[in-house]
């Protein structure tokens, strides 16, 4: 049941993908600013309390309503674990973002491509140059499809394994968002926001992507190139900020065959970027803090829907061979 809830999800949200700024989006905001201004009063233990309540409260309300359906059909609960990865997992809620670049660098107007990255990442990319902006693009993108994709994904199949049908679908969701919109919300308003609440929602959130942020490096190697995917993985991981984002980067980078890292300009991207002074030896990787690999061109954002695209069929083959043993058996 879980392939087929997967790819009946994944094969909706590519006929009629969720909208722009849609009322779910709203409603998770909404509900995150709730917790936050009702739960934290800025003392230590606050902040467990407000994570808690904002991440595993719906992922316990999502388990609780499927059990319940499930004891009246099998099929209804189907349907409602469709609906939930249809609001969690799939790449057009953010695709459109990537389309929309490429377009317009096809086009050769980098300045609205520029416009597009700000309007997405929420930086400030005025002054970057063409090979930086790509490099963002990329990143951006494949961090995007692991968080909104493979993560999820794992998630959902380790909980639902357990009877919790898309408990584990929402349960990421929830944390990537929150460890996002704290520390968003304290970039953009005076409003004083709780540090601790900040640092726990990037740390459990770290903890709860450990294990994806591997598949999904893992399943770069392999529908990549093997041998430099995992050279590159072991040997320029170090030059990101967060370790999970790394990982999963350097893969990519080695599978690609393609530059990724690097000097960005100043502010550009203080969230996941190093000034890689203690990075991999600019010697060793052919560029200053950057991967192994040929520069960006625009022909490589096709390369990397590629890489996304044979990942999701890997991991769906996988899926669909774990269910046909489970019948079996």
């Amino acid at each position: 049941m879980n392939f087929f809830a997967v790819l009946f999800a994944l094969l909706v949200e590519q006929l009629k993908p969720l909208p722009h700024g849609n009322k779910v989006h709203d409603g998770v905001i909404a509900w995150v600013r709730w917790t936050g201004r009702n739960f934290d009063a800025g003392r230590e233990h606050h902040a467990a309390v407000v994570w808690t309540i904002t991440a595993v409260g719906p992922a316990l309300l999502a388990a609780a309503i499927h059990i319940a359906i499930r004891q009246f059909s099998d099929m209804l609960a189907l349907a409602f674990t469709v609906l939930m990865l249809y609001l969690t997992l799939g790449f057009r809620q953010f695709s459109h973002y990537f389309t929309d670049i490429r377009d317009a660098l096809e086009r050769g107007d980098e300045l609205e491509a520029r416009r597009l990255l700000s309007a997405w990442r929420h930086l400030d990319a005025s002054e970057l140059p063409r090979t930086e902006l790509l490099r963002h693009v990329v990143e951006h993108s494949l961090l995007a499809a692991h968080r909104h994709v493979f993560g999820v994904f794992f998630w959902f199949v380790v909980l639902s394994t357990l009877w919790l049908g898309p408990a584990g679908a929402v349960l990421y969701r929830m944390a990537e968002f929150a460890s996002r919109y704290w520390a968003f919300k304290s970039r953009t308003t005076d409003a004083p926001t709780n540090e601790r609440l900040m640092r726990l929602s990037r740390q459990l959130f770290g903890l709860i992507d450990y294990i994806p942020a591997r598949l999904t490096a893992t399943g770069f190697a392999i529908v990549g190139n093997f041998e430099e995917a995992v050279n590159a993985w072991r040997r320029d991981a170090s030059l990101w900020m967060h370790a999970n984002e790394g990982i999963i980067l350097a893969s990519a980078a080695g599978a690609l065959g393609v530059q990724l890292g690097g000097r960005a300009a100043p502010g550009v991207t203080p969230d996941r970027s190093k000034t890689f002074e203690s990075g991999s030896d600019a010697d060793a990787t052919g560029a200053a803090g950057s991967t192994q690999g040929a520069p960006l061109q625009l022909g490589h954002l096709q390369s990397v829907v590629g890489l996304v695209w044979r990942s999701v069929v890997l991991w769906m083959l996988l899926l669909a061979l774990l269910t046909l043993a489970n019948l079996v058996g």
